[in-house]
């Protein structure tokens, strides 16, 4: 069987449909030929199942700027793994934009109309853009071949919590506003702030903005002062933060400080009072939608979320849009 490499693509002719397509679901089938994308030669050289391509040996494909070796780490990985899968590419997959592999589920194959994951291959080193994930499975190849996946999908974030309060009075004192005397609903129903003492709250600079700006928090200066306030204190996260913050008490959802979990909110999405509160489900990190993630970030993130059991989520702000991308750690 004469296989060659024709471009990106490695033509193997009619005879191989039948041994590798039909039965082992490598490649695609066109007009009776079957074509096979370099990274799957190179797995069927591997196997012993070819020969050659092109004269090449497995060493030398792999060595070849054809096949990406984390690319076929990936792959191997998954075949063994007892998956059958295909390398996106437009002509043969439908959606490539964005992953490398499109994976169906165990006892499925190419010519079957469904899809267990759609994979996209980086390396610990690499760059990761907020925008690409979503609809996707991150498989991340450390520099000992390791690989770890981590499973991004576009997600709704919702909740039954009543963020209404009476309107109260505020201070504004350094990096917090006081509120001397407030209804007790403020706190005790619709969780803001903390107690200071029996009779105190005190919100955080991002709860008072949010308060402030829909009319229920009277503060000298205004919502503008609160604003000011933690442009001085943060800088620019502070906008991002407070737009992820009235996101999430619109949807229902009362979110908290994670700080002593490295994110920006925990978050509650069913509070009917304090005292009956349950756990926290989420972590969210807010971030500008132009992000870029380190693999290690993102693998750091999910680990200690899970660590927590909570779930890890971006919240991704592009102006006045939020977008959620939820990040968990997967085993195909």
């Amino acid at each position: 069987m004469d296989l060659t490499l024709d471009g990106d693509v490695v033509r193997a002719g009619q005879r191989a449909r039948e041994r590798f397509y039909d039965s082992r679901g490598y490649g695609h089938a066109q007009n009776g030929d079957l074509d096979l994308a370099p990274v799957e030669a190179a797995h069927l050289l591997y196997r012993g199942d070819i020969e050659a391509v092109d004269g090449m040996d497995f060493r030398e494909l792999l060595g070849s700027s054809a096949v990406p070796m984390v690319d076929f780490l990936v792959y191997k990985d998954l075949r063994d793994r007892g998956f059958y899968l295909t390398p996106a590419r437009g002509d043969w997959v439908e959606n490539p934009d964005g992953v490398d592999f499109v994976v169906y589920p165990r006892g499925k194959g190419p010519w079957d109309d469904e899809i267990a994951y759609r994979v996209r291959v980086v390396g610990e080193r690499d760059d990761v853009p907020a925008s690409s994930l979503g609809d996707c499975v991150l498989a991340v190849v450390d520099e000992e071949s390791e690989i770890t996946y981590l499973d991004t999908t576009d997600r709704e974030v919702s909740g039954t919590s009543d963020a209404s309060v009476p309107a109260v009075d505020g201070e504004l004192l350094t990096e917090r506003v006081v509120c001397w005397d407030p209804p007790s609903e403020v706190y005790e129903q619709a969780f803001y702030g903390q107690r200071l003492d029996e009779d105190a709250v005190q919100l955080s600079l991002v709860e008072a903005a949010y308060l402030a700006r829909a009319g229920d928090l009277r503060v000298e200066g205004g919502a503008d002062a609160v604003v000011e306030r933690g442009r001085a204190v943060e800088g620019e996260r502070f906008d991002r933060r407070l737009a992820v913050y009235a996101a999430l008490r619109e949807a229902g959802v009362v979110p908290k400080t994670g700080f002593k979990f490295g994110a920006d909110f925990r978050t509650y999405a069913d509070v009917e009072s304090v005292e009956n509160l349950g756990h926290s489900e989420l972590l969210v990190r807010a971030l500008p939608a132009a992000h870029s993630f380190e693999p290690r970030d993102l693998a750091l993130d999910v680990r200690l979320a899970h660590g927590v059991r909570k779930t890890m989520v971006f919240a991704l702000v592009g102006g006045d849009a939020v977008e959620w991308v939820e990040v968990q750690r997967l085993t195909p």
